[in-house]
C-alpha cells in the first residue's frame, strides 16, 4: 500500500521502519522539513516529503504528532489522498506534560474525536498506548502464542478493517474497542494504556476502564 506518515518521532519512525520492511511505499514528513529526515530515509527507503505532500495518493495516513500540533496541520493536507483513505491517530492528550489545556477534552470529548474535528476527517485510534520499541521487538506471526494485542477504535468500519489488517501484518492482534465515543477506554491512565497483553487481557482492560480522568491526566 501507499502509506503517508506525518510525524517521525518514536512511533512514526518505528512504523516507517517496519512498514517499509514489509514492502509498503512509505512517505514520511515532520514539522521541520524533509531535509531533517535524510538519515531515516537512507535507513528505510521511505521518501521524505513536506507535510502537505505526505498524504498524496495514500491509502493509509498515520498522524503521529503531539496533540497540541494537530490544529497546525496544513489545511487540506488530506485532499490528495486516496478516496477511502484510512487515517490512523496515534495521539494522546498530555495536558501537564506537553499539550496544555484543551477545553473540549477536559469537558469530556474523547481525544480522537477532538482530532477528527481539527482535521475534518474520521480517524482510527491505534498505537496510542503502544511502546515505540514494542513495534520493533514484539511482533509475532499470526496464531503464535503470546502475540500482543492492540485496541482499535473508530466509526468507519471499512477504514477500521484496513487498519486492523495492517496491524495484523505488522505482527500484532487487534481488539475492536468500538467507535470514537468509546475510545476513552484506551486513553492515557486507563488499564489498557501501555498494556502489552494478549487479546483476552486487552479486552478485560478495556472493560475495566473508568471514564473519569485522574488528576495526572487533567490540566
Amino acid at each position: 500500500m501507499k502509506i503517508g506518515i506525518i510525524g517521525a518521532g518514536n512511533i512514526g519512525g518505528n512504523l516507517t521502519r517496519r512498514l517499509t520492511a514489509l514492502g509498503h511505499d512509505v512517505s514520511v514528513a515532520n514539522s521541520r522539513g524533509p531535509h531533517t529526515l535524510t538519515a531515516l530515509a537512507e535507513e528505510t527507503g521511505a521518501k521524505p516529503v513536506a507535510v502537505e505532500e505526505a498524504a498524496r495518493g495514500a491509502e493509509v495516513v498515520v498522524v503521529t504528532i503531539p496533540l497540541k500540533a494537530v490544529p497546525d496541520l496544513p489545511a487540506g493536507f488530506l485532499d490528495g489522498a486516496a478516496e477511502n483513505v484510512a487515517v490512523i491517530d496515534t495521539g494522546n492528550y498530555y495536558p501537564q506534560q506537553r499539550d496544555g489545556r484543551i477545553a473540549e477534552i477536559e469537558n469530556g470529548l474523547t481525544e480522537s474525536r477532538w482530532t477528527e474535528r481539527q482535521i475534518g476527517h474520521p480517524v482510527i485510534k491505534a498505537f496510542n498506548g503502544t511502546y515505540a520499541q514494542d513495534i520493533l521487538d514484539k511482533p509475532l506471526p499470526k496464531g503464535a502464542a503470546g502475540r500482543v494485542a492492540l485496541p482499535v477504535s473508530g466509526d468507519d468500519e471499512a477504514a477500521k478493517k484496513i487498519v486492523r489488517d495492517l496491524i495484523d501484518e505488522l505482527g500484532f492482534e487487534t481488539v475492536d474497542n468500538g467507535g470514537q465515543d468509546d475510545s476513552w477506554r484506551q486513553q492515557p491512565g486507563t488499564p489498557v494504556y501501555g498494556n502489552a497483553g494478549g487479546a483476552d487481557e486487552i479486552r478485560k482492560a478495556l472493560d475495566a476502564a473508568s471514564r473519569e480522568r485522574t488528576a495526572e491526566w487533567r490540566a
